[in-house]
Order: C-alpha cells, then sequence, then structure tokens
C-alpha cells in the first residue's frame, strides 16, 4: 500500500486505538512479533511482513472495528470482487467480541474485574493490566481465556454486568465463523452492506481455531450475525431516562383524587434506579402540561442513551389518560414524540410506556371464583378503587421498537389499592425485581407475561383484572441491575 497514505492513517490514530489494532491481530500476527509496537506505523509493518497490507481490504476491516470508519477514504481499492479475494483473512470473531467486551466495559467494572481475578492472575500481571485488553492478554498467556475457554470470563463477568456476560455466553453457544467481513463493499464500491448481504469466504485459513467452511458449502449469514441481532445494546451508564408521569389530585368534579399512586411513583422510582435509568418524577400535570412535558423531552439528544421509559399513572378511557384538569390525552400523543421520525437518535432503541389507568367503564369478570395466593396478604376491598374516566377516546399508531404495558385490556376497568397502590404497577415492579435478581436471561415479555398472569389470579372488588402489552419490539430487552 501506499506509505503516504498509511502516514496519513498513523497520525489519525492515538495511542487507544493502536492498542486496540494490535490487539484485534493477535492470532493473525506472531504473538511475538507484535510485542514492543508503539505506534501505527510499526504495525503496518508487521501486517506488511505477513502480506496483509497487499490491499485495503484487512486494514479497512480493523479500521471499522474500532469505529474509524472516517479514515476508509485514504484506503486503495481492490479491484477484484470480494469472493474472487484468494485466502483473505478476516478478523477472529473471539477477538472482535472481546474488543466489544472492553469498550463497553465502564472503569469501575474494570477494577471489578482485576480484583476478582486476582486470585489467578499474579500480582504482577494484575498491576501490568492498565486497560481491559491487558487483562485479556494475560489471561491468554495464563491459560485462562482462549475461543475454546470462555467459561473464567463469563463467570466474572456475571460478577457485574449480566450484559456483558450475555455476550460471552452468546459467542459459546454458537462460536460464529472468522469469514464475514463487514468492509468488502464499503472499500470495494464506497458503500457499506448489511450483514444479510455479505459474502463468506470459502478459502480461509484456520485462524485462532475456528471453523473453515468448504468451497461445497453455501454462503450463509453466519447465525453469530442473526443472534447478536436478537438484543437491545445496554451499554450506558446510566441506560436512560424513565419519565413517571403521576397524576393524585384532579382539579373537576367527575374525576376522583387517586389515592396510593403515591406509591407507585415511589416503587417506579426505586426500580428503574436500580435497573440503571436516571428517574424524573412529574406530579399533576393537566393535559396540555403532559403533552408539552413529552414534546420538550422528545427534543433531547439521546445518543448516549440505550432506552426509554415513560410511565403515566392516571385515570383514563380507552385509548386515552388524564390530565388533573380532566381533559383527554391520547396514547397515541403518548408515542408520537419518539417516533423515528420524531426523535430519530431514538432509532432503532426500545421505548417503553407503562399506563396505569383504566381503558374503558366495564367489567372483566371471571367465570370461576378465584382463591387468594398463599402467603400474599390479602386485599381490602374497601381501599380498592377504580382508575376510570367518563368518556372514550381514541386508538393507538404504532412505530418500530414501541411497548406499551396496559393495566387493563380495552373497556375494563383496572384498580388501585389506596394505602400500598396499583395492582398493575406493583405485580410490575415484583416482577421486574425478580428478573433482575435472576440469573435467567428473562425479556420484557417474559416478564409481562408473568405479570398478566398474577394479576389474572386475583378477584378485585369481586371483578377481575386482565393487563396487556402491546408492542412493536424488534428484538429481545433484558433489564438487569447496574
Amino acid at each position: 500500500m501506499d506509505r503516504l497514505k498509511l502516514s496519513h492513517i498513523d497520525e489519525e490514530l492515538d495511542s487507544s486505538e493502536v492498542a486496540a489494532l494490535r490487539f484485534l491481530c493477535l492470532g493473525i500476527v506472531n504473538r511475538k512479533r507484535m510485542e514492543g509496537i508503539k505506534d501505527a506505523k510499526q504495525l503496518f509493518l508487521r501486517l506488511e511482513e505477513n502480506g496483509l497490507l497487499d490491499n485495503g481490504v484487512f486494514l479497512a476491516e480493523l479500521l471499522h472495528t474500532i469505529r474509524r470508519a472516517d479514515l476508509l477514504s485514504l484506503l486503495e481499492a481492490d479491484s477484484r470482487r470480494p469472493e474472487e479475494t484468494d485466502a483473505r483473512p478476516t478478523l477472529s470473531p473471539y477477538r472482535v467480541m472481546l474488543y466489544g467486551i472492553y469498550e463497553d466495559m465502564t472503569t469501575e467494572n474494570f477494577e471489578k474485574m482485576k480484583f476478582l481475578l486476582s486470585s489467578k492472575l499474579g500480582r504482577r500481571q494484575i498491576e501490568a493490566s492498565n486497560t481491559a485488553l491487558d487483562l485479556f492478554v494475560e489471561m491468554e498467556k495464563a491459560d485462562l481465556l482462549s475461543p475454546t475457554k470462555l467459561n473464567d470470563m463469563h463467570a466474572v463477568l456475571k460478577e457485574f454486568d449480566q450484559q456483558l456476560a450475555l455476550t460471552v455466553k452468546r459467542y459459546m453457544d454458537v462460536p460464529p465463523p472468522p469469514h464475514v467481513s463487514m468492509v468488502f463493499q464499503l472499500v470495494n464500491n464506497g458503500s457499506q452492506q448489511t450483514p444479510s448481504t455479505l459474502s463468506i469466504s470459502e478459502t480461509q485459513p484456520n485462524i485462532e481455531g475456528e471453523r473453515i467452511y468448504s468451497d461445497a458449502q453455501p454462503n450463509r449469514q453466519p447465525s453469530s450475525v442473526a443472534n447478536e441481532a436478537e438484543y437491545y445494546d445496554l451499554n450506558h451508564n446510566p441506560r436512560g431516562l424513565c419519565v413517571v408521569i403521576n397524576n393524585e389530585k384532579f382539579l373537576g368534579e367527575e374525576l376522583k383524587d387517586r389515592g396510593g399512586t403515591q406509591e407507585d411513583a415511589n416503587v417506579l422510582k426505586s426500580v428503574f434506579s436500580r435497573l440503571g435509568f436516571t428517574v424524573v418524577v412529574h406530579n399533576n400535570l393537566t393535559a396540555s402540561r403532559i403533552r408539552s412535558e413529552l414534546r420538550e423531552l422528545s427534543k433531547n439528544d439521546f445518543l448516549a442513551h440505550d432506552a426509554l421509559v415513560i410511565c403515566v399513572l392516571s385515570h383514563g378511557e380507552k385509548g386515552c389518560v388524564f390530565g388533573t384538569d380532566e381533559k383527554k390525552v391520547g396514547l397515541r400523543e403518548l408515542t408520537l414524540p419518539f417516533t423515528s421520525k420524531n426523535a430519530p437518535t431514538l432509532a432503532r432503541k426500545p421505548k417503553l410506556f407503562f399506563i396505569q389507568a383504566c381503558q374503558g367503564d366495564g367489567y372483566q369478570e371471571g367465570s370461576v371464583p378465584c382463591p387468594p395466593r398463599p402467603g400474599e396478604e390479602e386485599v381490602r376491598h374497601s381501599r380498592l378503587q377504580e382508575d376510570a374516566g367518563p368518556v372514550r377516546g381514541e386508538t393507538v399508531a404504532w412505530d418500530a421498537d414501541f411497548l406499551m404495558g396496559m393495566a387493563t385490556v380495552p373497556e375494563c376497568k383496572s384498580f388501585r389499592n389506596t394505602s400500598t397502590g396499583s395492582i398493575y404497577i406493583q405485580e410490575l415492579c415484583r416482577q421486574l425485581i425478580r428478573s433482575a435478581d435472576s440469573v435467567e436471561m428473562d425479556d420484557i415479555l417474559s416478564v409481562l407475561t408473568r405479570v398478566n398472569r398474577e394479576v389474572g389470579k386475583g378477584e378485585y372488588l369481586t371483578h377481575k383484572q386482565m393487563p396487556e402489552p402491546k408492542y412493536t419490539l424488534t428484538k429481545k430487552l433484558v433489564l438487569k441491575y447496574v
């Protein structure tokens, strides 16, 4: 490759990025030859020795992995089609997976990891590890980590970050083949393809013990790509905002004050704070204030947020909730400010809405009486109230990556205990806590299914209540403590 272009790339890379490139090349370039490398120019010489700079494909893959796609324009493109390139090494998915863990690990969790590994690594190895990448290399030298030996890594990560542990577990369950380059078309055509359209090279050398595909095998999308796409990323701390609209005092004559709602607001604040969200509570908002608060919220930059949670505790009717001035706010009006069109930095991120309000003036009945659950405190009928309103409103419009957890199905009332809070919100928080405490990776829909089951078992003022989740989520969402 043109040395001048390589020199320009070297000038753009800082020391941490060079360290990342060096780590990603281990297993492709001899480990001894990688020692002592301080800048990108030295790394490029090692790559050149191994014939890895004959065209721009391998270096482009490296730069793309460390999120320096802005430098790809400096590379020369190979004139041949990607599937015609002979014996072209690509990055090991094992190293790319470890690099992703390094990127998402906080300084606090890195220190926890060093402490947990101090009994297996020597003091010198721990002290020499200034970054998680250094620590991974020391684990490899101590035979604690390899593409086929990930149990120690998984066990340590489970102690402080379930999402990172899940990344390792998915790799352990289905080790991906190392044959997909995400930059073929980016280098050759100047445009990036999605993983489903990428080619698989059948002529790969066996890198770091990964699989080899023969010429007889058809090109397939690696299962790891599908697995990675199954879960929403939760990498930031805080995860995002949880906004609670808590209407207790109503200004008109038709809607009663909502005793017990403060218990719901308190438990939501407690649970979502533990799940890593910054919680903001707005008390007693009129309909216009609800709209204006949500409009202002939608103008935020959500780039550093993984998700958004909005909880509305109020009276309601079908398709709407009520402000404290007894005016309606349609459910569509709650979600519309946060569609991809109106809040582009929330695109492809989960947006969760939990609505504690009636959705009609009817009652849901059960065919047979249901006895109280063993050990559960009996709900006193005298303290149960309905979150119902006098009129009906509009229906909901949906967009991608929304979930709306409704306290009840359409046409029916929901119930709230004036002392302990609403049936739905209290059960929702119990199930979120259960899921966060569990070693199982229950997604939010599994949590809401249990909420349906537990709420549906009860009997309230001789009636039943059945919550209803509606969603357009495109991935699984797993909420764990931060």
